[in-house]
């Protein structure tokens, strides 16, 4: 973690050393985050998206390698397909309908690293890789948010 130094006032009072936060502390780690396998029928993944209250997951391959992303935006496609095209969907997976268009940051950044790339790109939540390049959980702009209050209830 990243420290401010102590600062001295003009009253020879001292601050506390604050801390930034790690993504570590604030993301969701992989034994809770929920996963999707690229071959689950993608109306099975709707469910689970609903069920769970969550709009997007990553997706992974039978190794565990994250493959893609499927979010509520790219189910909305279920639609077009079912409807409009009139294409049966039951059999349908989620490789068909994931998206390739994620962005992974590095389980040493800090939450203030995390809250940058969010303000500097369009994406609602960030893989977080280990330092083998497996996913290590996934943190989201709520998330950030969360931080922001924990850290502004410290004095700083």
């Amino acid at each position: 973690m990243k420290n401010f130094q102590n600062r001295a006032h003009d009253d020879g009072t001292n601050d506390q050393t604050a801390k930034i936060p790690s993504v570590t502390e604030y993301m969701t780690p992989i034994s809770r985050l929920i996963t999707i396998k690229e071959d689950t029928p993608v109306l099975e993944v709707l469910k689970t998206l609903l069920d769970k209250r969550i709009t997007g997951a990553p997706v992974v391959n039978e190794k565990g390698d994250v493959v893609g992303l499927i979010d509520d935006k790219d189910c909305l496609s279920i639609l077009l397909g079912s409807a409009y095209y009139n294409h049966p969907v039951e059999k349908d997976t989620v490789s068909e309908y994931m998206s390739n268009v994620m962005k992974d940051i590095s389980i040493e950044n800090d939450i203030v690293d995390v809250a940058n790339t969010f303000l500097t790109t369009p994406y609602k939540r960030l893989l977080v890789m280990d330092n083998q390049g497996k996913l290590a959980g996934q943190i989201s702009r709520r998330d950030i948010l969360i931080a922001i209050r924990d850290m502004n209830q410290k004095k700083w």
